[in-house]
């Protein structure tokens, strides 16, 4: 399988210079422990590996962490660190004493569960980093770095990208971001997603929640996935998977540890009062959403009932992945007021408010954008507001509002 450069290389090693341990997270599957031996083979400090899937390993760092860092000592990638939480204190001792950056290299696919034991012990010694499933912009090439509306750099890459139909980019959003799809290393994509559910998802979920049944299991995350882009209703889950609300609730949150869902809430502050509460639910992968979901192509996707919503989470994925590579933080919400007033999408940053329309057309219409003006009672500057469309060309309504193609996230 040929291997596909991640734009967060360049982030992770300017902190392996800075940290003494660096702890990335993220799904199964998404090419943690594929980034960090290629790195630690260009590295060539002959950094040690080990990985607690390993049974052997897991006991031994479970009943003896000393050790297990006497057999393995750092410089060292310790694969999975969720397995053995009691290994954190340790690392903290020798990080203390050592004073030394680089030598702790951790992957884990459990996000909250890692949280607890790292900010307990590591608090202020760990840089953390989330890796997602490959993004639009690694698949085909480019380093761009985070999502922005500066109309200079999105002109810039207009120039190096490849225009993008609408059917080209729906092909991206059913082929989805696992490496081991996108690298042609499986074919078989439904056959990819069923082991990826039977082998990874509920062998997880078991081990977080205890025995769950699977037939429900399944059922659940389909109707979850059929749910992606819209406002979370636990009893909606619950009664479409014959399950109880505090399951539902329990089951998407331990979706939400193992990185395969993820939120955004509603923009709120004292003078645009929200109506809503509820935050929008959307998937990491929209390959799984598609899976789930029983689209059988991209085609049929396309021209399906769920084409928005479709387009929506990978929008909204496409920008996190985009923040997520180089190690920023996403503030984005998306808006709804009591008049069914509704943005999707606004971006925070630099004392601004960026407002953003996801749309299902090349030829966007001015109209499209006449909700914009709720932002500005916001005590933030409105700033650059777009359509992010089908559209094949960058363009612009006028000075403060884009016509994005998607091609260019």
């Amino acid at each position: 399988m040929a291997y596909i450069k991640r734009n967060m290389e360049e982030c992770f090693l300017a902190l392996n210079e800075q940290y003494p341990a660096i702890l990335l997270t993220g799904p199964r599957q998404v090419g943690k422990t594929t980034m960090m031996q290629k790195l630690m083979t260009e590295e060539g400090c002959g950094r040690r590996y080990v990985s607690l899937d390993d049974l052997n390993e897991r006991a031994l760092a479970k009943a003896d962490p000393a050790m297990f860092f006497q057999l393995h000592q750092p410089p060292v990638l310790i694969d999975e660190i969720q397995y053995a939480p009691e290994l954190f204190t340790y690392i903290k001792i020798h990080v203390d004493e050592a004073q030394r950056a680089g030598d702790f290299w951790l992957t884990g696919s459990q996000i909250f569960k890692l949280m607890d034991g790292v900010q307990e012990s590591l608090a202020g010694r760990v840089a953390l980093l989330h890796l997602p499933p490959l993004s639009q912009q690694e698949i085909y090439g480019h380093s761009f770095g985070a999502f922005t509306l500066r109309f200079e750099e999105l002109s810039e890459r207009q120039r190096v990208s490849p225009p993008a139909s609408a059917p080209e980019i729906f092909h991206r959003l059913f082929l989805g971001g696992m490496p081991a799809l996108v690298s042609k290393k499986y074919q078989e994509r439904d056959i990819f997603y069923s082991s990826y559910i039977s082998t990874y998802l509920e062998r997880d979920v078991k081990n977080l929640s205890g025995s769950i049944d699977s037939l429900k299991f399944l059922n659940f995350i389909t109707a979850a996935a059929a749910r992606a882009s819209q406002m979370v209703s636990y009893k909606g889950l619950a009664d479409a998977s014959d399950i109880d609300q505090t399951t539902a609730k329990s089951w998407l949150r331990i979706l939400e540890t193992l990185g395969i869902v993820f939120y955004l809430q509603p923009y709120a502050n004292n003078v645009l009062k929200r109506l809503v509460k509820t935050p929008k639910l959307y998937f990491c992968d929209t390959g799984l959403v598609c899976y789930l979901t029983k689209w059988s192509s991209a085609e049929t996707a396309m021209n399906g009932a769920m084409n928005g919503a479709l387009l929506e989470n990978y929008v909204v994925s496409e920008i996190q992945k985009s923040y997520q590579n180089v190690g920023r933080e996403l503030y984005l919400y998306y808006y709804r007021d009591k008049d069914a007033k509704e943005i999707d999408l606004l971006l925070e940053g630099d004392g601004f408010l960026q407002p953003i329309e996801i749309k299902k057309t090349a030829t966007p219409e001015k109209k499209m954008i006449r909700n914009f003006s709720v932002i500005e009672k916001s005590p933030l500057q409105r700033g650059t507001g777009a359509i992010l469309c089908l559209s094949e060309k960058l363009g612009a309504f006028d000075k403060e509002n884009l016509i994005v193609p998607i091609a260019l996230l």
